[in-house]
């Protein structure tokens, strides 16, 4: 049941239309930046909290698999790392859709500032998958139908980058870019349905079998936990990154000129 369904036909109209409102402001710079400025402390506080419990749940309280010992253990950084690296493409492909429909300047800022946060998760998942890999299956690394697609998806993001650095031009780059990321996000759906459509080492699905999870629940609330401190992360390193990115492109709009940082001696 959606929270608002308690509440008066009119009572929801008026929520739905100041969400609304709230997500149209924030496609501004200037509104953007000083909500972002106010966000982003509070937001840092959260995902310390959520890592520090994560962590500690899932290191200390966790008890032993009896299957694979302690080695298990680093689910808690691979699989949020995974999760991660497929929802911040999608992110981009997202913001590449609305840059090349409806030209909004934060959409292809935010596209930007995602890509290495993106990068950097997908290649913590592979290193992570590599070193739990080794006691499990023997090998740093094979051409399992999940590992090879998630190391596409790191190359889908580094040429992503690249493309972008390599034109000059801005609107140019950013309509290359959203192209690339449209282009690209048909890897996601092969990512997660790998182990199901071909015969792979890699486990299937736990946790996302919500009608009955195949993970004890002293394993699956850190995982949670872990997960969420992840994607509490990238919306906090993210809003930095376009915070800069504005600072930069935007350096002689008068709105920018008048930032007390930027004026502080």
């Amino acid at each position: 049941m959606a929270a608002t369904d308690g509440l008066p036909e009119q009572n929801r109209e008026d929520i739905y239309r100041h969400m609304w409102n709230f997500f149209h402001r924030l496609g501004s710079p200037v509104y953007f930046y000083r909500w972002a400025g106010k966000a982003i402390p509070w937001c840092w506080g959260v995902t310390a909290l959520l890592l520090l419990s994560g962590l500690y749940l899932g290191l200390v309280v966790a008890p032993t698999d009896y299957q694979q010992g302690d080695s298990y253990r680093i689910i808690f950084i691979h699989v949020p790392s995974a999760w991660m690296s497929m929802f911040i493409y999608v992110v981009i492909a997202v913001c590449g859709f609305i840059t090349l429909v409806w030209r909004m300047k934060m959409a292809d800022v935010m596209a930007r500032a995602s890509a290495p946060i993106g990068a950097m998760f997908t290649f913590t998942a592979l290193v992570t998958g590599s070193l739990w890999g080794k006691p499990m299956w023997g090998t740093w690394w094979i051409w399992d139908a999940r590992l090879t697609s998630e190391l596409v998806l790191l190359f889908l993001y580094l040429g992503y980058m690249a493309l972008l650095s390599a034109i000059e031009d801005r609107k140019m780059a950013a309509r290359a870019g959203a192209i690339l990321a449209l282009v690209g996000v048909i890897n996601i759906p092969i990512i997660h349905y790998s182990v199901d459509w071909w015969n792979t080492l890699h486990q299937g699905s736990t946790v996302t079998k919500f009608s009955k999870p195949s993970i004890d629940i002293s394993m699956l609330i850190p995982l949670l936990l872990m997960a969420l401190a992840f994607q509490l992360y990238y919306f906090s390193a993210v809003m930095m990154r376009a915070r800069s990115t504005l600072l930069i492109q935007e350096r002689r709009a008068h709105w920018v000129r008048e930032l007390p940082e930027v004026n502080a001696p």
